[in-house]
């Protein structure tokens, strides 16, 4: 008998088309670039726009540039025997999921915490009852999960194409942050894999194709700009591993000790050593009167540039670390700051207030106590991306030889309401790495107030005039893609 096949309703003709004969699998390195830079012992880096560096596709076949990440992923998977713990705000590539399912089968003890936004079989929704970023989610993971490309699902193509689902088949052991009624966090915004207490994966990219490979149905995408540091360290692992535990608790159905979000108590960040080089790890929230937060670390951290900071940033709305480069550029240090395109000019961005210029919200208010520089600051800019794709890099590098990166957006909200991981690492090899995505990024990029930002802000005054200052503190709603989408 014919198995019964549910149709891709909405989904464009496009979407199939460019998915004709396209598996799943994760993509195979063809090959690097010669003469890589040298990395500090212990450590690997990967970056999925990086050149020099090929891979086939898994989403449309097609040989691309870039570190294949989804299999730098598996390959760490693959490599357990006894545990694999994963925190993780996203999980949607069918085959990290397959690999986590059969070491949990296996024996292998597997653990997964996700944000409740994602912690729901697509499978089992309707998109009638989603937002416009979930629904238009569901619709990428069908296109993904498409195999033959007929613009239908059988079964079988939902049952291999959900990630989620392939979990709670297996039987792996799954929470989000609404477990035991926590509700701790603004979001559960970690992105990390613990490998039997000796290796972390982790960074700035969720687990799915559009933070990795691109999005299903637009042949023009490459996916987010992303990187993954893979660390072999015991020491390492087991702050990772005790992060992961004040969240998992008893597990599903144990006791109600779940914690999230300022709940977990975390502390101040950690130095530990990963070979010779010296790593402080910080697991965010912290309370805003507490004054080892995430922020703080990251600006006392830029305080001590002699010579340059880099910066490229997805969300970057946090006024103190603009007075602090404010300072920076006084006393002649070099600035590169690159921002994500779409968040640049959001009425809560810190870029505006580095051009000097202010953007009313749409309820014609500006952010209480922002301060825009009176004169511009030079270096400031953003890439130029394929049409969907985001800058979401969290990275900056201080002196070449200084890195800070993580899931960590630069923004109150990761200070204080999100479960988070914020890494500072003094390595000028590392640094080097990072120096030359920058160097990728910078060519090309639109420095300055674009005129495309110039027409947004006249006519944002014609509307609103000068705008009337909010009283409430400066905090960004800005989720990602679209109003109603979590920020990765």
């Amino acid at each position: 008998m014919a198995q019964r096949r549910a149709p891709l309703s909405g989904l464009p003709l496009l979407l199939t088309l460019a998915l004709q004969g396209c598996g799943v699998s994760p993509g195979q390195l063809l090959g690097r670039g010669s003469a890589p830079l040298p990395l500090p012992p212990g450590i690997t880096g990967a970056f999925n726009h990086r050149e020099g560096s090929h891979y086939r596709s898994p989403i449309n076949r097609q040989n691309r540039a870039g570190d294949n990440l989804e299999a730098l992923l598996i390959e760490a998977i693959q490599q357990a025997k006894r545990e694999i713990l994963v925190a993780v705000q996203e999980l949607s590539l069918p085959e990290i999921a397959t690999a986590l399912a059969e070491q949990h089968r296996r024996g292998v003890k597997v653990q997964v915490v996700l944000e409740n936004s994602y912690s729901t079989p697509w499978s089992e929704q309707h998109d009638a009852g989603l937002s416009p970023h979930l629904r238009q989610r569901r619709q990428q993971l069908m296109a993904l999960a498409d195999r033959n490309g007929d613009g239908q699902l059988s079964q079988e193509e939902q049952q291999q194409g959900d990630a989620v689902a392939i979990l709670r088949r297996a039987g792996v052991p799954l929470i989000d942050d609404t477990a035991d009624g926590s509700k701790g966090s603004g979001l559960m915004h970690s992105k990390y894999l613990v490998v039997d207490r000796s290796v972390v994966v982790t960074g700035s990219a969720n687990f799915t194709a559009s933070c990795i490979h691109g999005d299903p149905g637009a042949p023009q995408s490459r996916g987010n700009v992303n990187h993954l540091l893979r660390f072999n360290s015991a020491a390492l692992a087991g702050l990772f591993a005790d992060d992961f535990e004040r969240m998992w608790g008893d597990g599903p159905g144990g006791a109600t000790d779940s914690r999230f979000g300022l709940a977990k108590q975390s502390g101040p960040a950690t130095t530990v050593l990963v070979g010779p080089t010296r790593v402080q790890v910080l697991f965010a929230p912290q309370s805003p009167s507490d004054p080892d937060h995430g922020l703080a670390l990251i600006a006392s951290t830029l305080a001590g540039a002699k010579q340059q900071v880099d910066l490229a940033l997805f969300v970057f709305s946090a006024q103190s670390i603009t007075v602090t480069l404010k300072a920076l550029q006084d006393h002649g240090v070099h600035l590169r700051v690159l921002g994500d395109p779409g968040f640049a000019s959001r009425s809560f961005s810190e870029l505006l207030d580095l051009w000097g210029v202010s953007l009313a919200d749409r309820h014609c208010k500006l952010e209480a106590h922002n301060q825009p520089l009176q004169q511009a600051a030079e270096g400031i800019g953003s890439p130029r991306l394929s049409r969907g794709d985001k800058l979401h890099h969290k990275f900056a590098v201080i002196d070449n030889r200084t890195v800070i990166t993580g899931s960590f957006n630069w923004s109150p909200s990761a200070a204080h309401k999100n479960d988070e991981v914020l890494l500072v690492i003094d390595s000028p090899l590392l640094a080097a790495h990072f120096s030359r995505e920058m160097d990728r990024l910078w060519k090309g990029a639109e420095l300055g107030i674009t005129e495309r930002l110039n027409r947004k802000l006249a006519a944002n005054r014609r509307r609103c005039g000068s705008g009337v200052e909010r009283m409430a503190p400066k905090q960004e709603s800005f989720r990602g893609g679209s109003p109603s989408a979590p920020v990765g």
